[in-house]
């Protein structure tokens, strides 16, 4: 298995903690790059659908599921989940890094897209960036259009009938001291997709390529493992309602 970055690695332990309290049941993700959190859910006892814009980002899913796409228990589909028309709804709407590329329109259009999608049971779980102050070259070359607070995040989905029951600030504060260090690696590395269409970034930041930022040598699983991240996690759990926290987790269910 891949080694995985240690912000990456500290939202799943976070999801994993909260995912044990829910009974598992359908899912659809959005946005599943690498299929981390598709793998979570998978082996949590769910079973769904992965949406995403970039055809070899499929591949890729493909390849990492095949017993998985074999039996039916996960389907990964390239096209736009907001024109996705299904008639079984879900218990679960997922996604990680994807409502910060939508522009109003398309913010208020997912929103409402996952209300129709889900059971009358179920949640949403959005992770979205978080502390505007660290807007950085890694927000233009994804195609980010905002970064958000847990009171803009409220206000969204106050305003489109849902209802916000929990909300934490993750990865803090490794992901801030590393800060600087990855503005370095992601200038470095991707700084020429500065070039290309807001559309274009988008289809790319789903798996990306940044030595030491998103891959790392398999040496350093030793330190780059959920064991050896656990005081990390406590500690991303004491500081979980700072302002500065640079990622944003946000558990809504629809408004009854």
């Amino acid at each position: 298995m891949a080694t995985l970055p240690p912000g990456t690695l500290l939202q799943l332990m976070y999801l994993k903690e909260r995912l044990r309290a829910v009974p598992p049941g359908r899912f659809v993700e959005i946005g599943p790059g690498a299929g981390h959190i598709s793998a979570l859910l998978l082996s949590l006892g769910w079973h769904g659908v992965a949406y995403d814009l970039e055809p070899s980002t499929i591949d890729a899913l493909n390849r990492r599921f095949p017993a998985e796409t074999a039996d039916g228990r996960y389907v990964a589909v390239n096209g736009d989940w907001l024109n996705a028309t299904e008639n079984e709804k879900v218990d679960l709407v997922v996604s990680c890094m994807v409502l910060e590329h939508l522009d109003d329109a398309g913010e208020k259009a997912f929103v409402d897209q996952a209300h129709r999608s889900l059971s009358s049971n179920g949640r949403m779980i959005t992770i979205v960036p978080g502390s505007q102050e660290h807007w950085g070259i890694e927000d233009e070359i994804a195609g980010h259009y905002r970064r958000y607070t847990a009171d803009s995040a409220s206000a969204l989905f106050d305003g489109a009938d849902w209802h916000v029951n929990h909300t934490a600030g993750l990865t803090f504060p490794i992901s801030n001291m590393l800060f600087p260090l990855s503005n370095f690696l992601v200038r470095r590395s991707e700084a020429k997709k500065l070039t290309l269409s807001m559309v274009e970034r988008t289809k790319k930041s789903g798996i990306r390529d940044v030595p030491m930022k998103t891959n790392f040598p398999n040496i350093f699983g030793l330190l780059l493992n959920e064991r050896a991240m656990y005081p990390l996690h406590l500690l991303q759990k004491a500081f979980r309602s700072s302002s500065r926290a640079m990622v944003l987790y946000v558990e809504t269910v629809p408004a009854q």
